[in-house]
């Protein structure tokens, strides 16, 4: 695919800082190449310290204003300060409800999301998520299904970022370091790797903004912060994909297709 004409995003993710971790390069890099983009968050209130933190990671991503589902962290009460209901709780109806509105009023062509093991480390919230997204984006271009939540939109393609087993590298044992378990795919599963190195200055600044994660010990962004530049780029400069509707496709293994 042209690089001038690459097609608009939506990612859908569970926490401030998974979409500058999971999808933090190609989001810079559509949005570079002109196309719109834009990041569904499914926990941590408007009122929580994190959604700031995001504001400010979606301004140097480019992706435009957060867009919070509203729910709790499943392991932070804090991500809820007014008492909203834990996303791993929500009715699923109503949670898909609320995601299908936001496909349609921002009609994007691509749909990018969790994989069915919730990355790495199994999160429930990322599991959850994963659920959530695959049923909206089917929903969303049914007419007959959440009728008021705006006009029917198919998006072309949705993608599950993922990890594969041989793909680890240093952030295996990282995540080792700190007691974290891992959950990678099977190589297989990857339909596409994208080698995102031109932006990752942009794409790590990102990362940064999620501040609260980044002076932390355990979370990511902490552990990246504390590696050398080499090293930590040699694990942010590669995002993998998987390709779920409407299928594994062979097109193109290095870039997003709608």
């Amino acid at each position: 695919m042209n690089q001038l004409s690459l097609p608009s995003l939506m990612g859908v993710f569970a926490h401030p800082d998974d979409e500058s971790l999971l999808a933090g390069g190609v989001l810079a890099q559509h949005h570079a190449a002109g196309a719109r983009t834009t990041v569904v968050t499914a926990t941590w209130a408007p009122t929580s310290h994190r959604a700031p933190e995001l504001a400010d990671a979606l301004n140097v991503l480019g992706a435009g204003a957060p867009r919070l589902l509203g729910y709790a962290d499943a392991r932070n009460p804090a991500s809820a300060p007014d008492g909203a209901v834990r996303l791993v709780d929500a009715p699923l109806d109503e949670a898909v409800g609320r995601l299908v509105a936001h496909i349609r009023e921002v009609r994007p062509d691509i749909v990018i999301g969790h994989d069915a093991l919730g990355q790495l480390t199994g999160h429930p919230d990322h599991r959850r998520a994963h659920q959530i997204t695959l049923l909206a984006v089917e929903a969303a271009g049914l007419p007959h299904l959440y009728p008021d939540a705006g006009e029917p939109w198919q998006p072309a393609a949705l993608y599950a970022a993922t990890h594969s087993e041989s793909g680890m590298g240093r952030l295996g044992p990282l995540l080792q370091s700190v007691g974290k378990t891992l959950l990678a795919v099977p190589d297989v599963y990857v339909t596409t790797t994208v080698d995102v190195s031109p932006w990752a200055a942009v794409k790590w600044q990102a990362i940064c903004a999620h501040r609260s994660e980044v002076a932390r010990e355990r979370p990511l962004p902490g552990l990246l912060a504390r590696l050398p530049a080499p090293e930590r780029n040699q694990i942010i400069n590669t995002e993998y994909f998987t390709r779920l509707s409407p299928g594994p496709a062979p097109s193109d293994p290095h870039q997003l297709v709608a």
